[in-house]
């Protein structure tokens, strides 16, 4: 898949942002990866923060002077594409209740079974393109379209850490308790972020997640006696 160069565009004086018109893939992605690299290798003096989306790059330079340098250089680069991990992490979910508090109220709104709903959310491997919103929060690429659905019009005052929802086009994690106005499908009890620990996120840029769905026992079994995620 051939996708063309990002453009650069200046914002302020001081933040810039390099953007493709390219729907979310690997390929995109491996591309992104490349950028960040590049950046953060011959521009690290000059850079105080790198800001990742699905197709964009945000970049906040120290001084003026060093934004005009990157510009007057951009379309010299080339960076090499990086190969993503092949890495994928699983994630065990209980949809039943009371963790998929949303869930009934959602396959009624697909006109589908919930059973069904489980199957379609749990099958893909989705790709980590980035992290946001919170620490730890892993936005991921790969929901199947029929599970599209609009954020909530009154957002919840509280959402449980581990709480798997959709938003949008999206699905994700919950690593801590927060609002949010996505549809709460289930509860992992796995902990995504952990200050204490080095790295605090155990999931990186390029990997894939896959939800593997437990029963209510199981899930009460590893809340009582944690263990730390796996992958293959």
């Amino acid at each position: 898949m051939k996708i063309s160069s990002p453009v650069y565009s200046q914002i302020t004086p001081f933040m810039g942002e390099l953007n493709w018109d390219f729907s979310p893939c690997d390929e995109l992605l491996e591309l992104q990866v490349a950028w960040i690299h590049l950046l953060k290798t011959q521009y690290a003096k000059e850079i105080s923060e790198i800001r990742q989306g699905f197709t964009a790059i945000g970049i906040t330079w120290k001084e003026f002077d060093f934004q005009q340098k990157f510009i007057s250089q951009f379309k010299s680069l080339s960076p090499k594409r990086q190969e993503l991990s092949n890495r994928i992490w699983e994630i065990p979910v209980c949809y039943e209740a009371p963790y998929g508090s949303d869930l009934g109220n959602l396959a009624l709104a697909k006109h589908m079974r919930v059973n069904e709903l489980i199957e379609l959310h749990s099958q893909p491997l989705y790709r980590i393109h980035f992290f946001g919103f919170l620490p730890g929060f892993m936005y991921l690429n790969g929901l199947p379209e029929i599970l599209h659905m609009p954020r909530k019009a009154v957002p919840d005052r509280s959402v449980f850490p581990g709480s798997v929802a959709i938003g949008g086009a999206q699905t994700g994690i919950y690593p801590m308790e927060s609002p949010g106005g996505w549809h709460v499908v289930g509860r992992t009890p796995l902990t995504l972020f952990d200050p204490h620990h080095d790295p605090p996120v155990w999931a990186s840029i390029g990997d894939r997640i896959q939800f593997v769905p437990i029963s209510s026992d199981e899930m009460t079994e590893l809340l009582e006696n944690p263990i730390p995620p796996t992958h293959r």
